[in-house]
Formats: C-alpha cells, sequence, structure tokens
C-alpha cells in the first residue's frame, strides 16, 4: 500500500511538472530557424588517432589533429545542445601548416589533415539523419602564396598581393582577382562542384568584403538558381572598411555584424551593463536579421573577458546567451563556448576543445534555451517590440501568429520590474526557464519581476486561475498517501507487540 501511495504520489507530481509542448506545423527552409555551431577543424577533435608529421599540438602554427570523423564522433552531443547546423572550417586541400584553410592549394580535394570525401559525405548523412545541417567555409578571395598559378606568367593578372595584412594568415596568401572573368568562372565552377559531389547544405563565404560586389552578385545568384534553399553567409574580414549595407542588397541569407558582436561581449562581460545598449546597437544596424556572435576565433574568448570583472560563468553566459537566442537573427556558437573555453588570444582561441572539461549546468542552460527557440516560433520568426528598459533590466515581446512571448533580461546587481500594460486581463504570464507566474496585478498590469543578474522567457496563455478540481485531487492524494503510512506503522506496532 505504501508504495503504491508513493508511486501515486510520484506520478502526480511528473504530472504537474512536465512542461506543456507546442505542436507546430513544419516551418519552410530558414535560416533565421537555426543555431550554428562553428567548427575549426583541425582545433575541434581527433577522430582518427594515426598521427602524421604535419601533427604537432605544442607548435600554434601546425596541425593539431582534428578531423572530420571527430566531428561526427560528437554529433549526438551537438544534436543534444540543440545544435541545428555545424559550420566547417575550410576542408581543401592547404599548403604546409595551413590548419586554418585559407592558404588553399586544390579547390577540388579535401586536405588529407582532415579527411577524405567519403568521410565528408558521411558526416553529411549523419548530421541528416539528426536533422541537422551542415554548411562548409569557402574561401573566395584567397589562396596559398605557393599555388601553381603564381608560376604562371600568362595569368599575372589572376592574382594580387592581399590588400588586408592584419589577419595573422595573410603573409602566406594571395588574393584572387575576381574581376577577372575568368577566376570569377573558375570559383563559380568550384561552387558548382561541391554541391554537385556532396548534400552540404551551403556554404559561409569567406571574408565577402573583400570581393568585388559584382562578382558576389553573380556568385550567389548562380547558387540561388541552382538551390533556392541553399544557405549562403556572409563572414567579414575587415571590419572597419566593410559595407555590410551593400552585402545585405545580395542574395546572402545573413552577414556577420562586428558592431553587433563587439557590443554583446561589451555589455554582458560586466554586470549593470544596460542590455538596451545591445538592443539600440540592433535597432541601428543595416539590417533586422544579424549573424549574432559573441565569440570568434581570432580573438580574445568572452569568457576570458568576463572572467577579468570576477563574473560567474553561468550567469554571464545566461544573460548572453539568453539575448542571442530570444532576438532576431541566428546565433552562432562558436566550438568550446558550452564548456565554456578560456582563450586570452587568437592562439588559444584555437585549442583543441577539453570535451572532458565543463560546467553541467552552463551545458544544461544551453540545451533549455536552445529547446526553448526550436519550440516557439515567434522566439525566431517573430516581430520584436522593446516594452521598457529599467536600469540594467530590458524586457522586449515576441509575436508571430497568434503566439506572444515576452523576454526578462536583468544585467544589474539588484532586482528589477517592468510593467506590461498590453496583456489582457484573462490572461498570465507563463515563465519557462525560473517557472515564474505572472497575473495581473490590482492596477491593470502584469509586473515582471526578476532577481539579479537573471533572465526569465515567458509565454502569454489563458489564465484559468486555480484549479480546484485537480487541487482537491491532490490533497486525496496526499491524504490517502498520509493515512497509508499511519495504517502501516499502526498494523507495524501491533506485530511487535505479539
Amino acid at each position: 500500500m505504501l508504495k503504491r501511495n508513493k508511486l501515486l504520489l510520484l506520478l502526480t507530481v511528473i504530472f504537474v511538472l512536465l512542461p506543456v509542448t507546442n505542436v507546430n506545423a513544419e516551418e519552410p527552409i530558414n535560416i533565421h530557424n537555426e543555431i550554428i555551431y562553428d567548427i575549426l577543424v583541425d582545433r575541434f577533435n581527433n577522430g582518427d588517432s594515426e598521427e602524421t608529421e604535419e601533427i604537432a599540438v605544442d607548435d600554434p602554427n601546425a596541425y593539431h589533429g582534428g578531423d572530420i570523423k571527430g566531428i561526427i564522433d560528437q554529433l549526438d552531443r551537438l544534436k543534444e545542445m540543440g545544435i541545428t547546423t555545424i559550420s566547417l572550417s575550410p576542408l581543401m586541400t592547404n599548403q604546409q601548416n595551413g590548419y586554418h584553410g585559407y592558404w588553399v592549394l586544390d579547390y577540388f580535394e579535401i586536405d588529407e589533415q582532415l579527411g577524405t570525401m567519403e568521410d565528408l559525405n558521411q558526416l553529411i548523412e549523419q548530421a541528416h539523419q539528426r536533422d541537422m545541417k551542415v554548411v562548409m567555409d569557402m574561401v573566395i578571395n584567397y589562396a596559398a602564396a605557393s599555388h601553381e598559378i603564381t608560376e604562371d606568367e600568362t595569368k599575372a593578372d589572376w592574382w594580387t598581393e592581399p590588400s588586408y595584412t592584419a589577419a595573422s594568415w595573410s603573409a602566406n596568401a594571395i588574393q584572387w582577382n575576381l574581376n577577372q572573368p575568368e577566376v570569377a568562372e573558375n570559383m563559380i565552377n568550384v561552387a558548382d562542384y561541391w554541391m554537385e559531389e556532396t548534400e552540404i547544405d551551403g556554404f559561409t563565404l569567406h571574408a565577402v568584403d573583400q570581393a568585388p560586389i559584382d562578382f558576389l552578385q553573380e556568385y550567389t545568384q548562380h547558387i540561388k538558381e541552382t538551390d533556392e534553399d541553399f544557405y549562403l553567409i556572409g563572414d567579414i574580414l575587415d571590419p572597419e572598411s566593410a559595407n555590410i549595407q551593400e552585402l545585405e542588397e545580395t542574395p546572402l541569407d545573413i552577414v556577420a555584424n562586428p558592431m553587433l558582436h563587439e557590443r554583446l561581449k561589451q555589455v554582458f562581460s560586466d554586470v549593470d551593463n544596460p542590455v538596451s545598449e545591445v538592443y539600440h546597437q540592433w535597432e541601428n544596424l543595416e539590417t533586422d536579421s544579424p549573424l549574432i556572435t559573441i565569440d570568434d576565433f581570432t580573438e580574445e574568448r568572452f569568457t576570458n573577458a568576463y572572467s577579468k570583472n570576477q563574473r560567474n560563468s553561468l550567469t554571464a553566459w545566461t544573460l548572453a546567451l539568453t539575448y542571442m537566442y530570444t532576438t532576431p537573427g541566428t546565433p552562432l556558437i562558436v566550438q568550446g563556448t558550452e564548456l565554456p573555453m578560456y582563450g586570452g588570444d587568437e592562439e588559444e582561441s584555437q585549442r583543441l576543445v577539453p570535451f572532458n572539461s565543463g560546467d553541467p549546468e552552463l551545458k544544461e542552460f544551453h540545451t533549455r534555451i536552445a529547446s526553448l527557440r526550436n519550440e516557439f516560433p515567434a522566439l525566431r520568426q517573430g516581430d520584436i517590440e522593446l516594452v521598457d528598459t529599467v536600469d540594467s533590466m530590458i524586457v522586449y515581446k515576441r509575436s508571430y501568429e497568434g503566439q506572444t512571448m515576452y523576454v526578462a533580461i536583468n544585467n544589474g546587481s539588484e532586482s528589477a520590474y517592468v510593467d506590461v500594460t498590453d496583456v489582457d486581463a484573462n490572461k498570465e504570464l507563463r515563465g519557462h526557464l525560473q517557472d515564474n507566474l505572472v497575473r495581473e496585478n490590482q492596477e491593470g498590469d502584469h509586473r515582471i519581476g526578476i532577481p539579479r543578474e537573471s533572465v526569465e522567457v515567458y509565454e502569454v496563455q489563458d489564465d484559468h486561475g486555480l484549479n480546484w478540481w485537480f487541487i482537491g485531487f491532490i490533497v486525496m492524494v496526499i491524504l490517502a498517501f498520509i493515512a497509508g503510512v499511519i495504517y502501516l506503522t499502526i498494523k507495524q506496532r501491533k506485530r511487535e507487540k505479539k
């Protein structure tokens, strides 16, 4: 009897705590539905234990052994995190020590240090079986300084020295003259080859800001005419000179935005910075749906930035990820963020990912916030409206096809609240991260109040008040449980007296 009552009570509690899952019709392919995980293949995970002479883990300029097989080994973990698309660094054959992929020697072969075409096709197949997409970096502007073209005097006008020299790899690279028709045609042929030979889902076009806009228009339009659902992501090399507005007018699906990247990193690296600064930065962008990033392989990681301010990892990442996953655009997470990885500079940020380390609570939050984004279309596709800001706290609303969500982020050192005035009296706000519940108060408002350095994501639901039938049922279960305990106790004492 006691065991049965315990089981009944347990099942009742589980029933109460289980979240209600929205079942949505299949949505059209749209890059804003994705959560992208950015992988530097050589520095991710070694899936092939066979060592080669080029692998030297202690040398920051050499290959470290990461490969395509190592990515396959981690697909289940990435799926559990809520990742929907993985982005691979350039895979083409590079000159010696070209672990980053920008020193291309052969655009039609995979670098043997990273794997084979069979490995890539297996990765794509395995990802697709998990409903994940795969995109890869396409280096359209650069090649190795030792590329055979540099030895052909008849093609001297096909290339030049790089115009942007701040990148660590630029000294050993050449830059293609994409205004030369034959060079432009060759790059289009490269794109066609990879689209024909694999089931790849898209390209990240490296350094789109360095390509002539006429070529970029022709190149992207050609790909979209071949496959309108093929993702095209624009990566920025030189933030100072990039004309993002011009790039947005091409068929690119989404373009990185260095200004938003820097603002995100600055605001969430320390307490009491107003979150409204990030929101207003977004308002001033040339696009309303950017690629949202807070980490990069070529600079200090976000984890290092907030650690200098003695900020807790779980707190900093909870605040930052909530903003990234609930505002317009597509979040891109750099490998190792989920642990989180440290990196004070480019060299440290590109270490192999230490999968045997990490913060379980942070990994869990990655999964929870990603699940929310994937579950509610309003967080991906919805219109956004600023409700109010108070000091370092912000509340904004996202609406999509009858679904309304409110997001509250408090980056301040004290609790704060915002009154929401446009929610009907018969509605309530149900929190999905902290299980908060907000009902109309005496003033007719719905007051959203959250503690210091915390977040909550609310769904607008019908307010049914207290469910007295269900409460009565719970009371009866508890009483039955207590009665059962008393009965067994009395029975046990009678046995002991005999």
